[in-house]
């Protein structure tokens, strides 16, 4: 029986290339949902080419012009709306869901799936971040099992696999560094967007693109490798790796620290979430180590103001990592949108930090009101 995807935010850079991954696998995989927020053309050509039952389209201005471009394939419905995407997730045949959303908006997805049971690959990181404690003990309540899709925690989780009950001492999280790495903090204040999106090793989309280049995106995968394999935040430490090849690693009691090691290819991760225990055959290129030098920097948390907050954040617990994702969603969109410098994203989230309601044992619905609020705070704190 092959094995029914629905891909949440198919159309972004994870969820394409899953896509080729499953094309690659037709005798295992068979996509049963697409959905994507507003690029309903190119999710109309994916439904062309994988025929899922089912698309859906955040968005629900874009919802006719989808539904214009599919009319002459009848059998793949077309919905809209963000109740449908949690409904979606419920249906019967789907065995797993691969959560590629950006932001808070694939917390309630996702958390629809694990209610229903389905295995949840993870892409999503901001899941765990906002509501870590409660992801967590639903997918215990549950029995569902949580796959890493990110290759960092694909790579954590690669060197403890067949480790059972050893302990963890030290998970080493490896960062590219960014674009900025060797920029001084004056040479930062006059960075733009277009400096920013040229990511030295990844081809990512926009959104995380900035926070890789604010080390935002390496705090929030701080606090998910701390929900994902039950490590305090004091015992994860951050490595800048330029190369990008050594992917994570982690230190045992007894010293020994295992690495994954590979070519920047987010193929090999998602894959491995699709089809694990199994290794299967991918067409990618493969890692020549005569060819790569292996670079380690301790991280500069002054000029990357970003990721200290994120420890800051995760050590205060309850709603505050909910508050930092809010405020980093809005300066990250200004940001992009010319409306913020690259150093003012920093000021502006530490301030909402402060300014926002703290609540140290959190529901979802806190978490619900926390990002609304949280966002209102970050947009009056912008520039006018």
């Amino acid at each position: 029986m092959k094995q029914q995807i629905c891909i949440l935010g198919s159309t972004g850079s994870i969820g394409t290339q899953a896509l080729e991954v499953i094309a690659e696998h037709p005798d295992r995989y068979e996509v049963y949902c697409l959905t994507a927020n507003r690029r309903y053309e190119l999710l109309a050509e994916q439904a062309r080419q994988f025929h899922p039952s089912a698309v859906v389209i955040a968005d629900e201005r874009y919802y006719e012009p989808l539904q214009d471009l599919l009319e002459d394939l009848p059998d793949v419905k077309v919905y809209a709306g963000r109740q449908a995407l949690d409904e979606i997730v419920e249906a019967d045949p789907i065995d797993m869901v691969l959560t590629a959303m950006v932001g808070f908006a694939g917390l309630s997805p996702t958390l629809h799936a694990i209610r229903a049971r389905k295995k949840i690959c993870l892409a999503n990181k901001e899941t765990l971040v906002v509501a870590g404690e409660l992801v967590c003990r639903l997918s215990q309540e549950h029995h569902v099992p949580i796959l890493p899709v990110d290759s960092e925690h694909s790579a954590i989780f690669q060197s403890i696999v067949g480790e059972g009950d050893n302990e963890i001492e030290k998970i080493l999280l490896t960062a590219s560094g960014g674009p900025f790495r060797t920029f001084t903090k004056e040479q930062l204040a006059h960075v733009t967007k277009n400096d920013a999106l040229k990511h030295p090793t990844w081809d990512m989309g926009a959104k995380i693109t900035i926070d890789s280049a604010t080390m935002m995106n390496k705090g929030f995968e701080v606090m998910e490798a701390s929900w994902l394999f039950g490590v305090p935040v004091d015992r994860i430490q951050v490595l800048v790796h330029p190369q990008s090849i050594i992917h994570s690693a982690v230190q045992f009691a007894d010293g020994a620290v295992k690495a994954q090691l590979g070519v920047p290819d987010m193929r090999l991760p998602i894959q491995y979430a699709f089809s694990f225990p199994e290794r299967l055959s991918l067409s990618a290129a493969r890692l020549d180590l005569t060819t790569h030098p292996l670079e380690f920097f301790e991280p500069d948390v002054e000029k990357f103001r970003c990721l200290a907050l994120a420890f800051e954040a995760m050590n205060r617990g309850g709603n505050m990592p909910c508050i930092v994702n809010a405020a980093n969603e809005v300066v990250n969109r200004a940001f992009l949108e010319d409306r913020c410098s690259f150093l003012a994203m920093g000021d502006i989230i530490a301030k909402t930090m402060d300014r926002a309601t703290f609540d140290a044992k959190p529901d979802y619905d806190t978490y619900v009101a926390t990002d609304t609020e949280a966002r209102r705070i970050a947009e009056e704190l912008l520039p006018n």
